[in-house]
C-alpha cells in the first residue's frame, strides 16, 4: 500500500466554472483544448464541491473561467459558496456585467471582484483582448463595482506590448477606485506558451518595470496595494510555484477535474480525478497525482541538496516540462539547473526592438 506524504489542508479553491469567454487573450492560462459548454458541471455539482471544500479547510473560492459571467446560474453559485461559508472572489473581464447582474451577485453574497485589464488605451486593450469595445465596457463596469462598495482589484497582465505603460496602468487603477492592483508579467503556460515569442518582454523592459513599481509603492501607500510578479525567465532562482505542489490550493476545471495548478494536466503519467467521481478530501490527501511532487523525495540534484529547497520547492513542475522536457528536473529558470541554457538561448533570441506583433514579432495566436 502506498504511503502518502502528509499535507496541510488547502486554503483556496480556484473554480473554473467555464472555458467560454468573449475575450481571446493570447496569454490565457486555459488549456489549448478548451472544454465545451456540454462538459461543464451543473449548479448542483458545484454546490457540492463548495461544501466539500469548506469541510476540507478551504477559506476562499475564486470564481473564474473563461468568463464566469457566461454562466446564467452564477448568482446561484455565489449563493451556494457563501452558504458553505466561503469568501467569494469573482474574477471577470467585466463583459456581460450589467448593473442588474451586479446587484444580483452582490445580494447573493459576492465579497470581492477582480477585473482583468488588457491595456490603458482602447487600442491596446481591444487588440490584446480581441474584443472591440471591451475597454470602454471595462471602465463602466469598474464604476458599477465601486459604486456598490465592493472591493475591486485590477489584474494587469504585463507583456512586451504593454509593459512600457506600467506607470500609467498603476495610475489608471487608482483613478478607477481599485483597492489593489496585481501586476503580473505573463507566465508562460497555456496560450501564453504558444505566444511566448510575441509576449516576452526584454530585460531592459523588466528592469524598468521594477523601477516603476519601486517608485509607485510609497506614492500609493494606503491608497492602492500592489503585488508585482516579474517574469520567471529573468530570475536566478525559481518561484515557489503555488507555494509548493499540492500544498495551499486546488483548481477544479469546468468538467470537475481537480488539479494542483492550471497546467498540471500537461504532465504525462499523472491521472487527475474528477470531483464528481471522488471526494475532494480523498483527492487532496490520497491521490497519486497530488502526492507526486510533495516533499523532497522526488527531487533530483541539484534541488535535493540545495539549501533553497524549502523556499522554492524545486520550482515549477509544469515549467520544467515545458522548457526541459522533464517535469522532475530542476526548474530551468534556476541558475543551477542543467537546462538553464535553454532559457538563456530563448532570451538571447528575443528581438532587441519592437513592442507589438508585426515585422519584428510574430502575430498573436488568439485564444479561440
Amino acid at each position: 500500500m502506498r504511503d502518502f506524504k502528509p499535507a496541510p489542508p488547502p486554503i483556496a479553491l480556484l473554480a473554473e466554472l467555464t472555458h467560454r469567454c468573449p475575450l481571446a487573450c493570447p496569454y490565457c492560462s486555459n488549456p489549448l483544448d478548451l472544454l465545451k459548454r456540454e462538459a461543464e458541471l451543473s449548479t448542483v455539482d458545484w454546490a457540492g464541491i463548495f461544501a466539500q471544500a469548506a469541510d476540507l479547510g478551504v477559506l476562499q473560492v475564486h470564481l473564474s473561467g473563461g468568463e464566469p459571467l457566461s454562466r446564467r446560474d452564477l448568482p446561484q453559485l455565489v449563493r451556494a459558496a457563501r452558504e458553505a461559508g466561503l469568501y467569494v472572489n469573482l474574477i471577470t473581464s467585466g463583459i456581460g456585467l450589467t448593473a442588474d447582474r451586479l446587484a444580483e451577485l452582490d445580494e447573493a453574497g459576492v465579497d470581492h471582484v477582480q477585473l482583468s485589464l488588457q491595456g490603458v488605451t482602447a487600442e491596446m486593450a481591444d487588440a490584446v483582448g480581441g474584443y472591440r469595445g471591451g475597454y470602454a465596457r471595462k471602465i463602466e463596469v469598474a464604476g458599477l463595482i465601486t459604486a456598490r462598495g465592493l472591493p475591486l482589484t485590477l489584474n494587469a497582465v504585463m507583456h512586451r506590448a504593454n509593459i512600457g505603460d506600467l506607470a500609467e496602468t498603476i495610475d489608471f487603477a487608482a483613478r478607477l477606485g481599485a483597492r489593489r492592483i496585481e501586476i503580473a508579467c505573463v507566465q508562460f503556460y497555456g496560450w501564453a506558451l504558444q505566444n511566448r515569442a510575441a509576449l516576452m518582454p526584454s530585460r531592459d523592459q523588466v528592469e524598468q518595470a521594477k523601477r516603476v513599481v519601486a517608485a509607485a509603492l510609497p506614492r500609493y501607500k494606503g491608497v492602492l496595494a500592489m503585488d508585482f510578479v516579474p517574469p520567471d525567465y529573468y530570475a536566478d532562482y525559481p518561484k515557489a510555484c503555488m507555494g509548493g505542489w499540492g500544498s495551499t490550493g486546488l483548481n477544479v476545471a469546468p468538467d470537475g477535474m481537480v488539479l494542483p495548478c492550471h497546467a498540471a494536466q500537461t504532465i504525462p503519467g499523472l491521472t487527475f480525478p474528477k470531483a464528481t467521481e471522488m471526494p475532494l478530501a480523498e483527492i487532496w490527501y490520497r491521490s497519486a497525482a497530488f502526492d507526486a511532487f510533495r516533499g523532497d523525495d522526488w527531487m533530483p540534484d541539484p534541488c535535493k541538496s540545495c539549501a533553497r529547497k524549502e523556499l522554492d520547492h524545486g520550482g515549477c513542475r509544469c515549467q520544467a516540462l515545458a522548457l526541459g522536457g522533464d517535469a522532475r528536473m530542476a526548474d530551468p529558470v534556476c541558475r543551477h539547473s542543467p537546462a538553464r541554457g535553454v532559457v538563456d538561448r530563448l532570451l538571447a533570441d528575443l528581438p532587441e526592438s519592437g513592442t507589438e506583433p508585426g515585422a519584428d514579432l510574430p502575430a498573436y495566436v488568439y485564444r479561440r
